[in-house]
């Protein structure tokens, strides 16, 4: 069912839990058959391999991966067991790749509607604006599961590919079954998704400020790029736990055994704390919002 064909079956009548669910899977089939949407997609899918083609060439002549320790984490161990390559692939991504394809989206989301001249028609429909926000926001969600899960799958292909699969050391140095580091490799990709909730919350409320898809766009992208250069500058030690990426890599502390979870726990309730403020923000500004300006 198209998204025409779902605001029409809503139109002069109360929404009922179906007609959002219907609103959700199109907004989500709409947003993932955009050519951009594809595009970002291809570009994630490829950095796993250029990583893994990289890493094969550079010890074909028995050289250390890495270059002695250079490089994304765990990319030393790509060699002996390719499902490092999933780690190193989503080490790589998650400073900039996986974060500027949310905000694109995100920032896509409100203004690019409001720019097309079709926000309008979207609430024409008995939606309101609060549902129809949580369905945007419900979709950019998605879009950063299934980023995630396809950097992770394409390094687990690629890795299967090139490198030999099996038991794998963890960072404290015990072992670990194959199915058990596949179960871990899991739980990275979901929390590596959930590293990305603030990202989304931050571009969907850029998004209600303008109604140009572009500028959000590009608004939100700046934003990430500002906040990674602020969180490498020693004298700014004291703003830096506060920001949205600050703990973005702590995931590898679930290749450690035990686990650790101390930045894992500050890094998921900083992306919360995000959410809900830029949520909120959100939710503020387009409830106001002249749609017919």
């Amino acid at each position: 069912m198209s998204r025409a064909d779902v605001l029409q079956a809503g139109a002069g009548r109360r929404p009922s839990p179906l007609w959002s669910l219907g609103l959700l899977r199109s907004e989500l089939v709409t947003t993932v058959r955009r050519w951009r949407t594809l595009a970002l997609l291809g570009v994630l899918a490829a950095v796993p391999a250029l990583v893994g083609i990289a890493v094969k060439i550079e010890t074909r002549g028995g050289g250390p991966a890495g270059g002695g320790g250079e490089g994304p984490a765990f990319i030393s161990q790509i060699t002996n067991n390719g499902l490092f390559l999933v780690f190193t692939a989503l080490a790589a991504t998650l400073p900039f790749f996986l974060p500027m394809a949310v905000g694109v989206v995100a920032g896509d989301a409100i203004a690019g509607e409001a720019g097309a001249g079709t926000l309008r028609y979207l609430l024409v429909a008995p939606a309101g604006r609060t549902r129809l926000l949580l369905t945007k926001y419900a979709t950019v969600l998605t879009f950063c599961l299934l980023a995630t899960l396809v950097v992770a799958v394409s390094a687990l292909l690629v890795g299967a590919l090139l490198f030999p699969l099996g038991e794998l050391t963890t960072i404290s140095g015990t072992r670990i079954s194959f199915a058990e580091g596949l179960g871990r490799a899991l739980l990275i990709a979901l929390v590596v998704a959930a590293s990305l909730v603030g990202v989304a919350a931050l571009g969907l409320f850029v998004s209600t400020l303008t109604n140009s898809g572009i500028a959000a766009m590009a608004t939100t992208v700046g934003l990430l790029i500002t906040v990674q250069i602020v969180d490498q500058i020693p004298q700014l030690h004291a703003l830096q736990p506060y920001l949205f990426s600050h703990y973005w890599l702590s995931f590898a502390d679930l290749m450690r055994d035990p686990v650790y979870w101390d930045d894992l726990v500050k890094n998921l309730g900083l992306q919360a704390l995000y959410a809900a403020v830029f949520g909120a923000a959100a939710w503020a500004r387009f409830t106001a919002k002249d749609i017919n300006a």
